[in-house]
């Protein structure tokens, strides 16, 4: 096979993008000859510690437009960050972040530490420019990547072919093209020049503007051209806008005994038959492939399964998918988690495909974790089908040997209560929290909602079933209290309160006395907030005087103040110097008059007393 012009075929990377997690490194080493390989950029590494969370944290920093090129070196250095190859690459093939921060991640990395990218990230990054249509940025990419020495991947070129026909980018479509066949004499290493990249161009125009037989052949086979692997997939990628005749030299080379496909033209091949209506002619291909021994490469497998998924070709992703599973070059594990997600998102939720995949992700010794039902959660939440389609999959996943941890109870009844608009869940019988926590997840769900019906209705389930003994309900307490107060349900929150306090004999803290009363009396409730007090000191706390006096001398009557102080003790009247104190309130809020018909409705006693009058003295009234 001659060297690569420009555009050249990417052959299957045998080292992993990304350092293994325990579970991978075990499995490898009983089958150490297999070859793993992750299918889509979209894919969230299970790997937590030295993918996913370096992944996530890079695309963090880089999120923040303002940052120098310093501040973004103290940030990697404060997250203890270190720029790899490896890392860049599987930043590239994941998918949590946007255009603008690939772009200010990639340019950084090149500016600052340009060693660590190679002809690999180069051309991730030029499909990401051409997956998004960014013509003008693609070019420059190209002419970039020419003064480095690279050249263009088949994978690359294929993805930014297809987006400049989607868009109808025309002229854009031939100059690519143009590259293509022509190839590039600047390209690192290449001693062929242009020659097979003329002679490329000159088969694919042939069998282009021919209509396919007998003389066509004959000028074939007339050119007396030794084909190569290399010269084939050229041709056939600028065939693949008409993919019949693609398919035709194919099967002309293969027959009249001038070439012998190889696992290289195969996977060409293949590329250009992942199309709907040629479906049939796909799986055929791929079954003769494997029949010869050949199998699909890392990157044809990335590219068939993008290509499906986006054109909502689930049950072909799936197929693809058990037919790799059962080859040599496995896809990765979190292929499984990829493919659930892109089924429970899809319109109408094919549970037969979601099964397929988990049976054959388990047949060849994997395990589903919480971090699936997790991914799945998550998706079915982001297409509002939570509520409709969890039990069908929890079913299906357990039915897979699927065990849930507390973690996953946890997060499991969080979410379902979190999304229980109508705040029955419960009621019916239908879901059930397993334990204390559960429990404790199902109230935190509702109050995350605002749905406060479904949280106390869940919070007096777990009291019946439970006990009132029950540890940690102060917490939960708490919780509602501050979420009833958050949403201006204050005089609900004080019914619930009550209810607890004497029906039930809970003891809730001293803060969310605190806070109850504070929003009570805001919204101008003080006949709840002086009960609430009430209630507050039958367990022992100290009133909060500063809340009442500050509401009284601010806005309350008279009478309201005189309430407060028979509220305030179980003796006959409070002490002196509360009378002292919120006389002193009143006049320092310039209320006068309140203060005056106030000290007329105190006792004989405390309107003789002397410091009562001094109050009065001081302010010269």
């Amino acid at each position: 096979m001659p060297s690569s012009p420009l555009i050249s075929r990417v052959h299957h990377c045998r080292t992993p993008l990304l350092r293994p997690s325990a579970a991978l490194v075990n499995q490898r080493a009983s089958f150490s000859s297999l070859r793993h390989f992750c299918s889509s950029p979209e894919i969230v590494n299970e790997t937590a510690k030295d993918v996913l969370d370096q992944t996530v944290l890079l695309n963090d920093i880089f999120a923040e437009t303002e940052r120098s090129d310093e501040e973004i070196k103290e940030a990697l250095d404060l997250k203890n960050i270190c720029i790899t190859h490896e890392l860049i690459l599987g930043f590239l093939q994941s998918s949590i972040t946007n255009l603008d921060v690939v772009r200010r991640v990639f340019y950084w990395v090149s500016r600052n530490q340009g060693e660590k990218l190679s002809s690999k990230s180069y051309n991730w990054m030029l499909g990401i420019l051409g997956s998004n249509g960014v013509a003008k940025d693609v070019w420059e990419m190209i002419a970039l990547m020419k003064s480095k020495g690279y050249g263009v991947s088949k994978g690359a070129y294929d993805r930014i072919l297809e987006k400049f026909q989607t868009d109808g980018l025309d002229d854009d479509v031939e100059k690519l093209r143009n590259l293509y066949s022509s190839g590039s004499v600047s390209c690192k290493n290449n001693d062929v020049g242009s020659a097979p990249g003329k002679l490329a161009y000159g088969v694919t125009e042939l069998i282009r503007r021919e209509i396919w037989g007998d003389h066509v052949e004959k000028q074939l086979s007339d050119l007396n051209v030794e084909f190569s692997t290399g010269l084939v997939a050229k041709v056939l990628g600028g065939l693949q806008s008409d993919t019949n005749k693609a398919v035709i030299f194919f099967r002309w080379l293969q027959e009249s005994g001038t070439f012998v496909h190889d696992q290289g033209t195969y996977n060409t091949i293949a590329r250009i038959l992942s199309r709907e209506d040629h479906s049939q002619k796909f799986w055929s291909l791929c079954s003769e492939m494997r029949s010869k021994g050949y199998e699909l490469e890392k990157e044809t497998y990335i590219h068939l399964l993008q290509q499906f998924i986006q054109r909502k070709m689930l049950k072909d992703a799936v197929d693809l998918y058990e037919f790799s599973m059962a080859g040599t070059d496995k896809p990765s594990t979190r292929d499984c988690t990829f493919l659930l997600k892109k089924i429970v998102v899809s319109k109408e939720l094919d549970m037969e495909l979601f099964k397929r995949v988990i049976r054959c992700f388990t047949s060849n010794g994997n395990s589903l974790t919480d971090a699936h039902l997790s991914a799945v959660i998550k998706s079915l939440v982001s297409v509002g089908k939570l509520m409709t389609e969890w039990d069908p999959i929890l079913s299906a996943m357990e039915e897979a040997g699927y065990s849930r941890s507390s973690w996953g109870n946890h997060e499991l009844s969080f979410e379902l209560c979190r999304h229980d608009k109508s705040g029955k869940l419960l009621d019916n019988g239908h879901y059930s929290p397993r334990d204390h926590g559960t429990w404790h997840s199902a109230i935190e769900g509702y109050c995350s909602s605002g749905n406060m019906a479904g949280a106390c209705n869940c919070f007096r389930l777990m009291l019946k079933k439970e006990g009132v003994e029950v540890a940690g309900y102060g917490h939960l307490l708490d919780l509602l209290v501050t979420t009833f107060c958050t949403k201006s349900t204050s005089l609900r929150g004080y019914d619930f309160i009550s209810e607890m306090v004497n029906e039930k004999g809970l003891r809730p803290s001293h803060p969310a006395y605190k806070t109850l009363i504070s929003k009570l009396l805001s919204k101008l409730h003080l006949k709840e907030a002086l009960a609430t007090m009430s209630m507050m000191k039958a367990h022992g706390y100290p009133p909060s005087l500063d809340l009442f006096m500050n509401y009284l001398s601010r806005q309350g009557s008279p009478e309201e103040a005189v309430n407060f102080t028979k509220a305030l003790t179980s003796k006959k009247l409070p002490a002196t110097s509360i009378y002292i104190q919120l006389l002193s309130q009143y006049i320092a809020a310039g209320r006068i008059s309140e203060a005056q018909e106030l000290l007329s409705k105190c006792p004989k006693y405390i309107r003789n007393h002397g410091d009562v009058l001094n109050v009065f003295c001081s302010n010269q009234i």
